[in-house]
């Protein structure tokens, strides 16, 4: 059997997971031995890894995760209140599938961010589209968008994505514009996609930083509603690891 032929005629298919199982299936002697449905099936198992993990890296650059953060590496012993269970399970992404959303609160620095991200991190492995945005950045660039023509496009790519990470929201008011844009990418993502934001600010505050009693209502109706929670507590895990500074030598 001519080797070299068969494996670029694989790569010429786009069949490069099944070229490289067939090289390394051809150098090991007691492969030889196998049936051809044996080798068949090794080859596409391969080829089936391997453009799933090319999916993976394509949804994970695309996504633009602020942490390279991922579920294995969780800390369940800091004092924060981190329920492991409930953290499991969503790791599990059924309330993604389910269009559920998630709410993660907390002081500054003790890994709402992170843990948004190790949950986006998961979502991209499960083959879900994925988006990062911190929310000052995310209205700067709508508010630019209005005069440039890309508003539409924009709304729309954040409806189309499976999970929206609103990372970092507050504390500060929202004005007309920005009320009316959070209002249209949760109404475009309410039992359609699956949204996690976090913020420092206690939930039942958020109708002040929404600053409009019919809107926040709008809003919050459609957010709260059915979404899971992550209520951090402690203080900054940033704080807890910084290294210790040497003692001042006495004179």
């Amino acid at each position: 059997m001519l080797i070299n032929p068969t494996i670029d005629r694989l790569r010429e298919l786009g069949l490069h997971g099944m070229a490289t199982a067939f090289q390394e299936l051809d150098a090991q002697s007691e492969a030889r031995g196998l049936e051809h449905g044996e080798w068949l099936a090794i080859l596409l198992e391969q080829e089936t890894t391997m453009r799933r993990q090319k999916r993976f890296e394509a949804r994970a650059r695309a996504a633009k995760l602020r942490h390279d953060a991922q579920i294995e590496n969780a800390d369940f012993r800091a004092a924060r209140g981190l329920d492991r269970n409930l953290f499991m399970t969503l790791a599990g992404c059924d309330w993604i599938r389910k269009h559920h959303s998630l709410l993660i609160t907390g002081p500054a620095g003790v890994g709402k961010s992170w843990l948004a991200c190790a949950l986006g991190h998961k979502a991209c492995r499960e083959d879900f589209s994925v988006a990062y945005h911190r929310v000052p950045r995310l209205f700067a660039t709508l508010a630019l968008a209005r005069g440039d023509g890309r508003y539409g496009r924009i709304l729309k790519s954040l409806a189309k994505t499976d999970l929206l990470i609103l990372d970092d929201w507050g504390p500060e008011k929202l004005n007309d514009d920005q009320r009316r844009d959070l209002l249209e990418i949760i109404e475009d993502r309410y039992e359609r996609r699956s949204t996690i934001v976090t913020s420092q600010v206690p939930l039942d505050r958020w109708w002040e930083i929404i600053a409009n009693p019919t809107l926040a209502d709008a809003i919050l109706d459609r957010l709260v509603h059915s979404a899971y929670r992550i209520d951090l507590t402690g203080e900054s895990m940033r704080k807890q690891r910084a290294p210790a500074l040497p003692e001042t030598p006495q004179a």
